[in-house]
């Protein structure tokens, strides 16, 4: 129990010690990515190996003249598409290991742990270049991380672990070298927007919500309710420093003189619950959460309140109104949540990334974070990056950097040497940014200006077989599927826009069907009931915006230029490569494909299902689409 400031420093001192008494600490990825591919088997490996070396212990033990190992489960360690990773980490020296199967671990024990060799073979490799440490890598050399700084590097569930890195220093220096009032102004010219999506200023938003301290009950909440196709930064901020949202969400009671934070996190996010309550029981055992911390008349207690996976629950009236137990509906805004939030009371709420970034706010002042991003856009923000790129992943970048240093410089550009096309930000709610817009910095108003939106921080890249009116399909039906249908122009609007772009992708559509597509977003945008519905209509915009003549070959060539809209492409067979070797008419489900041994095949298409198993298993590259 740490009941003073004192005690805390003296924790953090034992923790530094603690965590120096390793001779070697074997740190094993355990964000999701890495346990989808195995990284769970690889940790209890080594646990089996390290309890039986001989002449070692698995934890610190004080006096104890044995040379001390620890195997820890980290966070993301950020490279996700070369998982299962493991860092072997002695002294400040790191070793990052890719690609880690089960029969590599003994090996690695052998040569890297007990002896000071490593695996060439399991290092990062791309170009003639070997990188030994995880910063050399390229991918993780060019970020800048805050919100991440800790993820990879420490044991997820240790809270002891967390102080020795700094944990908590925030808060205590919050609690007795700040005012309330001087948190709140520290934020304010911080920059600070939420990173949710919308960018609202946060300090503004504390500031609205502090009126009345200790005469009415408010509340804190974090919007832990990742939605976004292709999306994960939150989740993997809660699986790899979960301690940090709970000290971050309790500077924020603090300042506003709330006593009471609730975190709505998706019950899909099974690894991210588990940390939560992990940290959430560990910091209330120290005396960090709950009644009188640091011996004050602080009070302030953290519940966890599960989320089906509904996406409009992450809008924040929504997610509000859930958290009550009713039905996940989003209201109309005045009264804002800052004056009438949770149970009727003054409310803020912050995104796991936005509460990421308050602790060092706090320790390293409004001017370190200002110095960061752009003159509107302050400190950096973290994408999942994914699609059609190289290297998928976490990446943290300062506001202001451009999408050709994201794409080409951090993702290692597009994968079998095709050309970039578009990137899709702010997920169902955000619009595909062109080639043409690869050198405008990132930052909340020039995404804006542009037809997207940032987001919470999905990025996903789409090379030039990626048809731009089939993705617009794809979020509109993502968008008529979650919607809560309390307002008919998204529950009538984007229905009849999905039924449209349907038409138009089956080669039924007309010019008359674009514009209609256009006039209905507009209006859509305009009256729709909260943020998820007015925005629901970007990707369609955006595509419409800069791939209008892509919509236009479908309805009056009737063809996709990228050969994606399944009704729209025709199967040929090329006769100078078809050596007739029969393999595609065996493999055909429908008998569709016709010819003799060692002659050219055709393919019969008012039979073909264009199920593409025929191109799939020519080895001549004799089939085609068209």
């Amino acid at each position: 129990m740490i009941q003073n400031k004192e005690q805390l420093q003296q924790l953090h001192e034992e923790a530094v010690k603690e965590l120096n008494s390793y001779d070697c600490r074997i740190l094993v990825c355990s964000g999701t990515g890495c346990i989808a591919t195995g990284s769970n088997k690889i940790y209890e490996k080594f646990l089996e190996i390290t309890k039986d070396a001989p002449g070692v212990t698995l934890e610190f033990a004080p006096h104890d003249e044995k040379e001390h190992l620890g195997v820890k489960k980290t966070g993301c360690q950020g490279v996700c598409e070369l998982g299962p990773l493991v860092r072997i980490q002695k002294g400040q020296d790191v070793v990052q290991y890719v690609k880690v199967q089960l029969d590599d671990c003994a090996e690695i024990f052998e040569k890297s742990v007990l002896g000071n060799e490593v695996v060439e073979r399991l290092l990062y490799q791309k170009g003639g270049k070997v990188c030994k440490g995880p910063d050399d890598i390229p991918f993780i050399a060019k970020q800048t991380r805050i919100v991440l700084k800790n993820c990879g590097k420490f044991d997820a569930e240790s809270l002891r672990e967390y102080i020795a890195s700094g944990g908590f220093a925030a808060l205590q220096k919050a609690m007795f070298e700040m005012t309330p009032d001087q948190v709140i102004q520290t934020i304010l010219d911080s920059g600070i927007r939420g990173r949710g999506g919308a960018g609202f200023p946060t300090g503004l938003k504390w500031k609205f919500a502090s009126g009345n301290r200790g005469k009415v009950q408010k509340y804190v909440c974090c919007n832990a309710d990742e939605g976004d196709p292709g999306a994960f930064m939150d989740r993997s901020v809660l699986e790899g420093d979960p301690h940090v949202v709970l000290e971050a969400m309790a500077i924020a009671g603090y300042a506003i003189g709330a006593s009471q934070g609730f975190i709505y996190v998706r019950a899909e996010y099974p690894i991210a619950v588990e940390r939560l309550q992990i940290a959430i029981g560990q910091a209330r055992e120290y005396g960090l959460l709950g009644k009188n911390i640091f011996d004050t008349d602080f009070c302030f207690d953290v519940e966890l309140r599960l989320g089906a996976g509904a996406f409009v629950c992450g809008e924040e009236t929504a997610l509000m109104t859930s958290i009550e137990g009713k039905r996940g509906e989003p209201g109309p805004r005045p009264p804002f949540p800052a004056v009438k939030g949770l149970f009727g009371k003054p409310t803020i709420l912050n995104n796991v990334e936005t509460y990421a970034n308050i602790p060092q706010i706090i320790l390293k002042g409004a001017d370190w974070f200002a110095s960061m991003g752009t003159e509107k856009s302050k400190g950096t923000k973290v994408f999942a990056l994914g699609g059609k790129i190289n290297n998928t992943g976490l990446v943290e970048i300062p506001m202001g950097t451009t999408l050709r240093t994201v794409i080409e410089e951090i993702g290692g550009g597009i994968p079998n040497g095709k050309h970039f096309k578009a990137a899709q930000t702010g997920g169902p709610s955000g619009g595909c940014i062109p080639a043409s817009h690869m050198d405008i910095p990132i930052d909340y108003d020039n995404l804006i200006s542009i037809g997207s939106m940032m987001g919470s921080g999905g990025l996903i890249v789409m090379d030039e077989d990626t048809c731009m009116v089939d993705i617009a399909k794809f979020f509109l039906e993502f968008t008529v599927d979650e919607s809560c249908g309390k307002c008919t122009p998204c529950r009538i609007g984007t229905k009849r826009m999905y039924e449209i772009l349907d038409k138009i992708t089956k080669g039924n559509g007309t010019l008359e069907d674009i514009d209609e597509l256009e006039e209905l977003a507009y209006y859509i945008k305009d009256n729709a009931l909260c943020g998820l519905g007015q925005t629901a209509p970007n990707p369609v915009l955006s595509t419409l915006r800069y791939f209008k003549d892509e919509y236009i070959a479908h309805v009056t060539e009737k063809k996709c230029p990228a050969k994606v809209c399944k009704d729209l492409l025709v199967y040929k067979i090329d006769p100078e490569k078809c050596k007739g070797c029969t393999l595609c008419r065996r493999g055909c489900p429908v008998q569709a494909i016709e010819g003799k041994v060692k002659e050219p095949h055709t393919i019969d298409i008012d039979k073909c299902i264009k199920c593409d198993a025929c191109r799939s298993c020519c080895r001549f590259g004799a089939i085609y689409k068209d």
